[in-house]
């Protein structure tokens, strides 16, 4: 849009322009026209230069951001041409300026300004985000009129899910399998642990065919427990607590073989199931008749 607007002002410059020199002629003849024109000419030419090169913001980060309790983000903004202007970030929720130019205008230590030298970047980071840093931020140009970028900041809880429903069906003798995801980012957690109700999961017990698979990638953490040859003393409830997010929990039922169909080996709704032994019945009862 602010390209568009510049296009339009300097087509405005160049029409004026052209105006003034049809006025020139008109009034005092071709042949003056050099000579008077110069200063008209320099001061046209000075207009459009500044309509041209004025500051823009070039979209390369998401408007709408969401950061975990406890963890770091970043908002960008990237201004085009900048100049001489000064670029400025603006907590909207009580109109107080962050940062100027390079300089930090706000008691809290968290915030700061990303501008590597001779890059066209203003980032704002905010270290151990908070609930109430929630709300929308404004990247300013002190141009005349003043434009401004607004970027949403979301503010999340760090929490940890179990993967697929809360209830699970095995069957004895079969492998438990609970995966266990934690939404932060930045700073993984420390440890993962797995409670089978009050007890921590004993990996080295006598039982045996207990195992845990962690894996730490940018997008998050994974924590899968496996149980093997389930035991009906397996069944209870499993909880995974994270060392820096609210735990999950999920309950498994190991059963002994007589119920398959109330095995739950897929998504599908404690609901669908009894739908489909309903169906799986009437079909059974229409065969004896």
């Amino acid at each position: 849009m602010s390209r568009r607007s510049d296009l339009q002002r300097v087509l405005l410059v160049l029409l004026l322009f052209c105006c003034v020199n049809i006025s020139i002629v008109s009034s005092t003849g071709v042949g003056n026209l050099m000579g008077v024109s110069d200063s008209s000419k320099s001061k046209f030419v000075e207009s459009a230069k500044g309509a041209v090169e004025r500051p823009y913001f070039d979209d390369v980060g998401p408007r709408n951001v969401t950061a975990v309790v406890g963890q770091s983000t970043t908002l960008h903004c990237r201004v085009k041409r900048p100049g001489d202007r000064t670029v400025s970030w603006m907590r909207k929720r009580d109109l107080h300026i962050l940062t100027s130019s390079i300089h930090t205008y706000t008691g809290d230590a968290r915030f700061s300004v990303r501008h590597p030298e001779h890059s066209d970047d203003w980032d704002l980071r905010i270290e151990y985000v908070q609930k109430r840093d929630a709300g929308v931020y404004e990247c300013q140009v002190n141009t005349e009129p003043k434009i401004n970028m607004a970027v949403m900041l979301n503010v999340e809880d760090a929490q940890a899910t179990i993967s697929g429903p809360s209830e699970v069906f095995v069957k004895k003798g079969s492998t438990i399998s609970l995966t266990c995801s934690v939404n932060v980012h930045s700073t993984p957690p420390s440890s993962v642990l797995w409670y089978h109700g009050p007890a921590v999961v004993d990996f080295d017990s006598p039982r045996g065919g207990i195992s845990l698979e962690t894996e730490k990638t940018e997008a998050g953490t994974t924590s899968k427990l496996l149980i093997t040859k389930a035991l009906l003393s397996d069944s209870g409830n499993y909880t995974c607590v994270p060392s820096n997010a609210s735990p999950a929990s999920s309950i498994v039922h190991v059963l002994n073989g007589e119920h398959p169909a109330a095995m739950q080996t897929s998504t599908a709704s404690p609901k669908r199931q009894v739908l489909v032994m309903v169906i799986v019945s009437v079909l059974v009862l229409t065969e004896i008749r």
